[in-house]
């Protein structure tokens, strides 16, 4: 019969691509677990794996034997924490990924409460973007993401906890007098700055200003909110920030200033994504409304009170 133990090294030999990392990452040695993927082979009739001295590739029939062992290890561990749902909320470590463009914003916010009620829980934070993250979910690296909506989850079950609008900030002496908000029609979409090809949050900009997303830039692109708003301090052009994240990009910078982005909103909906049959719904339901908490608290419809 297969073993699970199999299926592991497998698994790691699959993403690994390399005999001796996939060793290492299992804490066995290398003899130990050419063995049991020599076995495997030989129990299923079929090559897995095709190597020689300095590559090793996956067949295309040892993939759909790996596809199948995926699911089998994330069924097997969906059983082991079945056993575990006795425990006390939040008693087990939990492995979270978050987008860049939201856990510097999130996590300060949310964090301190979180260990405050639960002091005992063990947090692992993974930032890498939305494509990256859900690969890692489907495959059971992550228990959950953090994800900004609208996104292509499909196969993957949502738990929303917080909707938000974007504010356009601009240095003070290029803003509108006397607004408090401002439509798409009222800046000058040529001085707009997003951040690069491939972020999420450029696309829920770009919808909320309903324009098309392969709207041209400014000549500056960026992968970081915290640069962007240098060059608006720099008087360069203008751009788009979440409510979540103004009270840590515009707070003290005296020069700037932030109105609400007067359009349809939402302009986007901060959710925790998880597996459909990922059986600790109750602890991400407690996370969620957790997060919901702390969120409303620090930020208010003033633009986080500053």
């Amino acid at each position: 019969m297969v073993s699970i133990k199999q299926i592991v090294y497998a698994l790691a030999v699959e993403k690994t691509l390399h005999f001796k990392k996939a060793a290492d990452a299992c804490h066995v040695s290398q003899s130990t677990l050419s063995t049991a993927i020599h076995e495997l082979e030989k129990q299923l009739g079929t090559v897995i794996f095709e190597r020689n001295n300095k590559h090793v590739f996956v067949t295309q029939q040892g993939q759909q034997l790996l596809d199948k062992a995926r699911k089998i290890k994330l069924e097997v561990d969906e059983l082991m924490l079945l056993s575990q749902l006795n425990n006390s909320p939040l008693s087990r470590p939990m492995k979270i990924g978050v987008i860049p463009t939201i856990g510097p914003f999130l996590l300060p916010k949310v964090l301190p409460e979180v260990r405050r009620q639960y002091p005992e829980f063990k947090l692992k934070i993974v930032e890498e973007p939305s494509h990256v993250l859900t690969d890692m979910l489907r495959q059971g690296e992550l228990d959950a993401a953090i994800l900004a909506l609208p996104y292509q989850i499909d196969g993957l079950m949502a738990f929303n906890f917080w909707q938000e609008d974007f504010y356009w900030v601009s240095h003070k002496d290029e803003s509108g007098a006397g607004l408090q908000e401002i439509t798409s029609e009222q800046f000058d979409i040529a001085k707009l700055m997003l951040l690069k090809d491939g972020h999420c949050l450029k696309d829920h900009a770009l919808s909320a200003c309903n324009l098309p997303h392969d709207q041209k830039d400014t000549s500056f692109d960026s992968t970081s909110l915290h640069t962007l708003i240098q060059m608006v301090a720099g008087k360069i052009g203008t751009t788009l920030v979440p409510q979540m994240a103004l009270d840590q990009l515009v707070k003290g910078e005296s020069e700037l200033v932030a109105l609400h982005l007067n359009e349809p909103g939402p302009h986007r909906t901060i959710a925790m994504v998880v597996r459909p049959n990922y059986v600790r719904t109750n602890d991400i339901t407690i996370l969620q409304r957790l997060f919901d908490k702390e969120l409303n608290k620090h930020c208010v419809m003033s633009y986080c009170g500053i």
